[in-house]
């Protein structure tokens, strides 16, 4: 394990948010549209805390895929400053906590605030991680020439460059077969 595993946790689930977002997502539609898709979201990433179903709640959530998503794009410094942006805004409290099948782990908000504040925190939180690790390397967009998703590379090699989105490594991996037995210079993002 590269990092805590609520860190490893929350940054998987994360990408996963951002690749909720039109472009990125498998249908290529935004995918997190409705508020039933949402709570589908929370429930597949084990989300805990209070949730009101709300229209309110989803619009938050969706608004801060963006947010989240530039911590893939900037360099440290930049990573840094949003970062902190993301802990001030939330008013975060880092504190240890134990509940449902979860051991000792972090949480900087109360279960009881909004959904988009706990993701926002749990997210900057995580990244601090990174940051500390000097690995944020390990957050970047996919390699694949047409796809927009964000990938984690938890893997010990530093080798994941495709997303687990749309099957891209698979796809690139074919196309660059195909090429090479046309006798095609392969791109060299593969």
């Amino acid at each position: 394990m590269l990092f805590a595993h609520d860190t490893e946790v929350s940054l998987a689930s994360t990408a996963a948010l951002i690749n909720t977002l039109p472009g990125a997502s498998k249908s290529g539609d935004d995918e997190l549209s409705t508020p039933a898709q949402l709570v589908q979201f929370l429930d597949r990433n084990e989300f805990t805390g209070s949730r009101t179903g709300a229209t309110e709640e989803l619009d938050d959530v969706r608004a801060l895929r963006g947010r989240l998503r530039e911590l893939w794009t900037h360099d440290e410094d930049g990573v840094v400053a949003l970062v902190n942006e993301l802990l001030q805004e939330a008013h975060a409290l880092p504190q240890l906590v134990k509940h449902d099948h979860w051991d000792w782990h972090l949480h900087a908000t109360e279960s009881s605030a909004p959904v988009a504040h706990r993701l926002q925190v749990e997210t900057a939180m995580a990244v601090i991680d990174v940051v500390r690790a000097k690995e944020l390397d390990r957050l970047h967009e996919c390699a694949a020439d047409d796809c927009t998703a964000v990938v984690v590379d938890l893997s010990r090699n530093r080798s994941k460059r495709y997303c687990d989105v749309g099957n891209c490594g698979n796809r690139m991996h074919v196309a660059a077969y195909r090429a090479r037995l046309r006798g095609e210079k392969v791109s060299e993002r593969i």
